[in-house]
């Protein structure tokens, strides 16, 4: 679910796998395997990936469908 909620936070503000990953500190190839579900992140990622896209953290894990 984390990685279909990333995905779809880009796409809606057109932010490119590479600026996030840069803003997050984090590589392109890493927010990558995020969105496949190769990996996941760790908390203190999922709070900056949350910050970042001003959502909750339980929205980007799936818990809600209310950002």
């Amino acid at each position: 679910m984390l990685g279909e909620r990333l995905a779809l936070l880009r796409r809606r503000d057109h932010v490119s796998q590479k600026e996030l990953g840069k803003e997050i500190n984090v590589s392109h190839y890493t927010i990558s395997s995020y969105e496949k579900g190769r990996s996941e992140p760790n908390d203190e990622i999922k709070v900056r990936i949350a910050r970042y896209f001003n959502v909750s953290l339980d929205y980007l894990v799936g818990l809600i469908d209310e950002p």
